[in-house]
């Protein structure tokens, strides 16, 4: 998500790429992160090939920074 957040979108093989995890490891998180609507998903063609773009929706946003939110809250030492 962290990658996603900070990037308008990524494809496939720059996530994988970036994260240095296997296909079906990156896969099955995808489907996770698309299955609670925290990233958008988008197919298409390029030169022929399937290309498969990734962004954070809004709700992924906000979710990733609550997420932040808390670890912070955490390391202070202030959790609620």
């Amino acid at each position: 998500m962290a990658a996603l957040a900070i990037n308008k979108s990524l494809d496939f093989n720059s996530l994988k790429d970036f994260l240095d995890v296997t296909d079906g490891n990156l896969a099955s998180h995808l489907k996770a992160l698309e299955k609670e609507e925290f990233i958008q998903v988008e197919k298409s063609f390029v030169s022929g090939k399937s290309n498969t773009n990734y962004a954070a929706t809004e709700l992924g946003r906000k979710a990733f920074n609550d997420h932040l939110n808390a670890l912070e809250k955490l390391i202070k030492g202030i959790a609620e």
